[in-house]
């Protein structure tokens, strides 16, 4: 009869954990009063016991009761002054819409009689009942057109980056170095700092947006790409690298069809992260539905910006369905 193995369970608890858990949790305790976690926590302590009705007034409930209160109702239509519109014709009027007139009063100076006289002013208004809602929806479009052409930029650059960083395919640890440097250094510039000299250089538009995306994306790409294909199954690789086959040809027969759910998830987040951060960057001018939110915020139209914000919402959440059934049909 054959004597039982010697094997039990590793602790999980051992004196390394326990000195690791206590660096931790002074290495927490000491940035935490650097980045007031207390003042948040009592903050945020003060406006629950607000909303329980335990305290009388609270900083962080009144000031988000406020401006969320503003975001609603949501806008959906629009106006525009018919004279101010070129070449308008009211034959010829947009799907829904019509026009409306606003009697104001108005106080002028009468030159001849030196006294303010009272008249009624009629203005007519070119009146669109979904017309913001179009607007919020192409420049959505827009937002998504910037954010694929930055993924795009991303792939193209990201992918050499991963193949000459990764130490299966690139043998040279000089070229992996840089490469991995030039990863570093594309993720260490923000796209909002980025978008700022692309938007000196380029001008406000779309092209900065793209550009800064692209490129701070790619170093992320550069950088989990080159992870996958060092963490691919080494023995497919041995099996052709002892049969002659060449680096790249081994990392298109044995490690490509490895990672390929990975490199494929990793891109689809991107362009996920890509569209949330496409409203970010029009903050600066680099187009999208950015430099929209930022306008109506600005001019304290909050009810527009509840609109914009439900858009953004329902894009995500429309891309992450899409992204899911996309990674299920290719695992």
């Amino acid at each position: 009869m054959n004597a039982p193995l010697p094997w039990r369970f590793p602790a999980v608890f051992n004196a390394r954990t326990a000195a690791l858990l206590v660096a931790v949790l002074l290495l927490f305790g000491y940035t935490g009063q650097r980045v007031e976690i207390g003042r948040m926590l009592a903050l945020s302590g003060e406006a629950v016991l607000a909303e329980a009705g335990l305290v009388d007034h609270s900083q962080v409930a009144g000031g988000l009761a406020s401006t969320l209160s503003q975001l609603v109702p949501i806008q959906l239509s629009s106006r525009r002054e018919v004279s101010r519109i070129e070449n308008f014709d009211p034959g010829r009027l947009p799907l829904f819409a019509h026009i409306k007139t606003v009697e104001t009063r108005v106080s002028e100076l009468d030159p001849d009689t030196l006294r303010h006289e009272e008249r009624v002013v009629r203005t007519a208004w070119l009146v669109e009942p979904f017309g913001y809602a179009f607007h919020v929806a192409a420049k959505m479009i827009e937002t998504i057109e910037i954010a694929l052409w930055g993924t795009l930029i991303a792939v193209l650059i990201g992918l050499p980056l991963a193949l000459f960083g990764a130490r299966n395919v690139t043998p040279h640890p000089a070229v992996r170095t840089a490469a991995r440097a030039a990863s570093a250094f594309l993720r260490a510039v923000p796209e909002l700092v980025s978008a700022l000299f692309l938007v000196v250089a380029y001008g406000f538009g779309p092209i900065a947006g793209v550009l800064a995306l692209g490129l701070h994306a790619a170093g992320f790409l550069g950088k989990f790409y080159a992870d996958d294909i060092e963490d691919a199954d080494p023995r497919p690789q041995a099996a052709l690298a002892a049969m002659g086959a060449g680096r790249l040809t081994i990392w298109r027969t044995a490690v490509l069809p490895q990672i390929l759910p990975q490199h494929i998830a990793c891109t689809l987040y991107t362009f996920d992260r890509n569209v949330r951060m496409g409203a970010v960057i029009g903050l600066v001018g680099a187009g999208g539905i950015g430099q929209e939110l930022k306008g109506r915020f600005d001019m304290y139209e909050y009810g527009h910006v509840g609109t914009i914000l439900i858009a953004i919402f329902l894009v995500i959440l429309t891309l992450d369905l899409i992204a899911s059934r996309a990674r299920r049909a290719w695992r």
